[in-house]
């Protein structure tokens, strides 16, 4: 996820912003929880498997959605 944007944007954002840190960690959670329950290691239905993975999924778009609409810093010029 935010394969096109520098590390250090992300990482501001998480810094500054605690509702996208949580939304982001949760995220990642899900995300190695979604790969452990496909490799076998984490034990969960097919109906858990798909949940979390509607969940993932749902975390991502809002996560794409309120990176993508953060007000962009910009000096007016001087009139």
């Amino acid at each position: 996820m935010f394969e096109d944007q520098p590390q250090s944007e992300i990482e501001a954002r998480r810094a500054r912003d605690p509702e996208f840190r949580t939304l982001h960690d949760a995220h990642r959670k899900l995300n190695r929880q979604c790969m452990d329950a496909e490799l076998g290691v984490l034990a969960v239905s097919d109906v858990t498997l798909g949940q979390m993975k509607r969940e993932k999924l749902l975390a991502k778009q809002r996560l794409q959605r309120m990176f993508e609409t953060t007000p962009q810093t910009h000096t007016s010029p001087a009139h």
